[in-house]
């Protein structure tokens, strides 16, 4: 055998040792993953032990992971930084402009992190491609975390930063007939909450919600989703567990609507709603159980999962599906609230 034989067959066979080890990666004992999530899991994504970490430090570290592995930089029309006021202290919110040239219709965005991590700086991608792909002003809230602040904080941090967009808003560019409220995994909880809060109040009218993998039970954690994806698939059951702890007063609260919002006993005269799950996430169960308890109620509702992805993933680059979960967002927000 020559030397270029012997050099093409180890690189053949180094090729498919590749391949196998790839291959195996991606293959678990639910369905195959997409390779990029398959890569993140294995090389970027580690295990967090949250109940060793205080609360401040994994705001830390989940801040200093978004500066290490930044998004592609957005540039939107106009940024400012603002207070809303309220009882218990102001509110920071982030305002996103696509242009400033008239009134636009405004989304209400409350951030994920399990109500335990997450502010304006860790959204700030999702906002900025929101508010330019939709053409439309995002409001991103900074409501209070867990476990500094317990149950109701967050849900009224979020309410009532909706109602003063819906009553302020035209102080600011909005074009207050047309309002949405949307936000992932946990800002997906608020969201959802706020919908129904608003309904029971009389409260601001809401046009559309966008529910991101939102976590709409904390009281069931057997759903199929739980079961199958209970650990290794970047959030765990665990996760979720230490996260309704940190928020809750009791256990009771668990069971409360505005907590767990599947549990509410009237999902009728809701706003339309787009809700979108992650395949290999334990919240996708409860968040299919909430389109499917929203549409029982004769609430407009579009379902989708996006297969082969884990949670996280929504408008992120690295994901195989980020970029395209956000265009149907996009689509969703356009379509409700335009002014035509």
């Amino acid at each position: 055998m020559n030397i270029l034989t012997i050099s093409m067959s180890l690189i053949l066979a180094l090729a498919l040792v590749l391949f196998l080890m790839v291959r195996s990666w991606r293959t678990t004992p639910h369905g195959t993953l997409n390779f990029s999530e398959a890569m993140l899991l294995k090389f970027i994504f580690k295990p967090v032990n949250r109940f060793n970490i205080p609360a401040t430090e994994q705001r830390k570290q989940t801040k200093a992971f978004y500066k290490k592995y930044p998004e592609p930089e957005v540039q939107v029309s106009k940024i400012t930084n603002s207070t809303i006021p309220s009882p218990s202290g102001d509110i920071p919110v982030r305002i996103y402009y696509p242009n400033t040239d008239q009134k636009l219709p405004a989304l209400v965005w409350f951030h994920g992190g399990g109500w335990v991590f997450g502010d304006l700086d860790t959204t700030d991608d999702n906002c900025k491609n929101l508010a330019n792909g939709a053409g439309i002003i995002v409001v991103s809230v900074d409501y209070r975390l867990a476990p500094e602040h317990k149950y109701p904080a967050a849900i009224d941090d979020a309410y009532l930063a909706t109602k003063w967009v819906a009553e302020h808003g035209a102080e600011i560019g909005i074009d207050t007939d047309h309002i949405a409220v949307g936000g992932d995994s946990a800002g997906g909880n608020l969201a959802a909450a706020v919908s129904l809060r608003a309904k029971a109040e009389e409260g601001p009218k809401i046009d559309f919600q966008l529910l991101v993998y939102p976590v709409t039970d904390v009281s069931n954690f057997n759903r199929p989703s739980q079961k199958k994806y209970e650990k290794g698939y970047l959030l765990s059951v665990q996760d979720m567990d230490y996260f309704r702890t940190a928020y809750a007063n009791t256990a009771a609260d668990y069971l409360l609507p505005y907590f767990s919002p599947l549990l509410a006993t009237d999902h009728s005269n809701l706003p339309p709603a787009f809700v979108l799950t992650a395949g290999f996430d334990p919240l996708r169960s409860e968040g299919k159980a909430y389109a499917d308890k929203l549409a029982a109620a004769g609430t407009a509702v579009t379902y989708k999962n996006y297969d082969g992805t884990i949670h996280a993933f929504f408008g992120k680059s690295k994901f195989k599906q980020g970029p395209l979960a956000m265009a149907d967002a996009v689509a969703t927000l356009q379509k409700h609230l335009s002014k035509n």
